[in-house]
C-alpha cells in the first residue's frame, strides 16, 4: 500500500491528526515512566531479606525503668524461649528487619580517611542469631566463642572498644572490596581500632529505608550480645504452621519470666506480617500507577476509536469509490490500520522524547533512577498494539460498506 495517499489525507485533517498524535505521545511518555516505577516497586517489594521469614515471630518488650540485671534477665528469657515445645532457635536483637528504625555506622577502610566509604547498619549478635534468622553463609565462618563481647561492657567502657570480628553481607563486601575476597580484610567503624571480616552472608536487609535502594543490604553483624533493654527484640524460629501458637506462648513466657516488663503487642507479630506492613506503601503505589496506566490506555483507545469512526463517516464516498474501482475489503482494512500505525509511530517518537524529559525531571526532583532504555520499546509496543486493536472495529465497518450504498450520492 502506498503511503502518499494516506499522508495526503492526514494533511487535510491536520487538527484531528495532531490531537491524536499528542494524545498518543502523552500516553507514551507517562506509560514508560509509570512502567519503570511499577517495576522498581515490584522489585523492591520482592527483595530477598536473607531471613526464613515464614518461620519467624518477633516479640518486642520494654522495661519499666532501668534494669541493672538486664543481661541476666536476657539469659533467663532466652533459656525459657528455647525450652518451649516447637521452638527451633531463639535470639535477642538490637534491631529487626522491616521495622523502619535502624542502628547505623560509618565504615572506613583506613584511619586516615575523613569521610566514610559507606554507612552500614549494625546488627548485634548473640550465639544463636544465625541459626534463628536462617542466614546463609557464602564465605568465611561465623563467630567463635572467644570473639563475643557483652553489650554492657561495651556500653560502659570509658575508651574505644575493639570489635574483634564482623560478618558482613555480600553487597557490602562487593562495595568495599570490588572483585576481591573480603574475608580477612579489615575496616574501621566504631573508632580507630580495626575490625576483621571473618564471614560473608548472602543477604541481610537493613531494617529501614535509609540510604535508598542501593544501600538496602549494607549490613554488618558484630559479635556483641545485646540485652533485652537494647531494642527489646526477641525473635523465635519455629515451623510455619505453629507460628501463631508459638507467638502467643512466647508472650506468656516472657511475661512470666520478667513481670517488670511490658510486651508491646502492636509490634509483636510474625515476620511475614512485619514485611507486609513495611512494603504496604510501595505496593499501594504500584497498584495506583497500574490503574493510572490502564486509565490512560483506555482513554487513548477511546480517542482512537472516536477519531477512526469519525473519519470512516467522513470518507464514505472515498471508500465507496475505491470499492467500486475494485478495492477489496482487506485493502480498505489495511488502509485504516496503516494510517493509525503512522499516527501512532509519530506520537510514540514524540512520547519517547517526552518520557526521557520526564525521567530527567524525576531524577532531579525525586532522586528516581535513570529510565532504562528497554522500557521505551515496551511502551511503544503497547501503544502500537492498542492502536491497531482500537482502529480494527471502525476499519472493519468501513470495509463492509457496500459500494452501491457508499456511492449512492456520488
Amino acid at each position: 500500500m502506498e503511503i502518499r495517499p494516506i499522508l495526503s489525507t492526514l494533511m487535510r485533517h491536520k487538527t484531528a491528526a495532531t490531537l491524536i498524535v499528542l494524545e498518543i505521545a502523552l500516553t507514551c511518555a507517562i506509560i514508560c515512566n509509570a512502567l519503570f516505577m511499577i517495576g522498581e516497586r515490584i522489585t523492591f517489594v520482592n527483595e530477598p531479606s536473607g531471613l526464613v521469614e515464614d518461620e519467624l515471630v518477633r516479640v518486642q518488650i520494654t522495661g519499666i525503668g532501668n534494669d541493672d540485671n538486664a543481661a541476666a534477665q536476657t539469659r533467663t528469657d532466652l533459656a525459657a524461649l528455647r525450652g518451649m515445645p516447637g521452638v527451633t532457635a531463639a535470639t535477642v536483637l538490637n534491631q529487626v528487619p522491616f521495622t523502619n528504625s535502624s542502628w547505623n555506622s560509618g565504615v572506613r577502610l583506613s584511619t586516615e580517611q575523613t569521610q566514610s566509604n559507606m554507612v552500614a547498619t549494625v546488627y548485634m549478635a548473640e550465639d544463636q542469631l544465625m541459626d534463628t534468622l536462617g542466614l546463609r553463609l557464602v564465605a568465611g565462618r561465623w563467630f567463635q566463642p572467644d570473639e563475643y563481647l557483652e553489650f554492657e561492657a561495651v556500653d560502659r567502657a570509658e575508651g574505644p572498644v575493639r570489635i574483634p570480628a564482623a560478618v558482613i553481607t555480600r553487597k557490602m563486601a562487593e562495595r568495599l572490596f570490588p572483585g576481591e575476597d573480603a574475608v580477612g580484610r579489615n575496616f574501621y567503624s566504631w573508632g580507630d581500632e580495626p575490625t576483621r571480616i571473618v564471614g560473608v552472608v548472602e543477604h541481610l536487609v537493613r531494617p529501614s529505608l535509609q540510604g535508598g535502594p542501593e544501600a538496602r543490604e549494607y549490613s554488618m553483624i558484630f559479635p556483641i550480645r545485646p540485652t533485652y533493654a537494647v531494642g527489646g527484640n526477641y525473635v523465635v524460629r519455629t515451623s510455619p504452621e505453629r507460628r501463631d501458637e508459638i507467638l502467643d506462648a512466647a508472650i506468656k513466657t516472657l511475661r512470666a519470666s520478667g513481670p517488670q516488663r511490658i510486651v508491646l503487642e502492636e509490634n509483636t507479630k510474625t515476620m511475614q506480617a512485619l514485611r507486609a506492613e513495611f512494603y504496604q506503601a510501595p505496593r499501594a503505589m504500584a497498584w495506583l500507577l497500574g490503574i493510572v496506566c490502564l486509565g490512560l490506555l483506555f482513554i487513548t483507545a477511546l480517542g482512537i476509536v472516536g477519531l477512526a469512526s469519525f473519519w470512516v463517516q467522513q470518507r464514505t464516498k472515498q471508500i465507496g469509490v475505491r470499492r467500486a474501482l475494485g478495492a477489496t475489503r482487506g485493502q480498505i482494512l489495511r488502509y485504516f490500520q496503516t494510517e493509525n500505525f503512522l499516527l501512532a509511530t509519530i506520537g510514540i517518537v514524540l512520547g519517547m522524547l517526552a518520557a526521557y524529559g520526564i525521567n530527567q525531571l524525576l531524577m532531579n526532583q525525586y532522586e528516581l533512577a535513570r529510565l532504562p532504555l528497554h522500557y521505551l520499546p515496551l511502551g511503544a509496543l503497547a501503544l502500537w498494539l492498542l492502536g491497531q486493536a482500537s482502529v480494527l472495529g471502525p476499519a472493519r465497518r468501513a470495509a463492509s460498506v457496500p459500494p452501491a450504498i457508499a456511492t449512492r450520492s456520488v
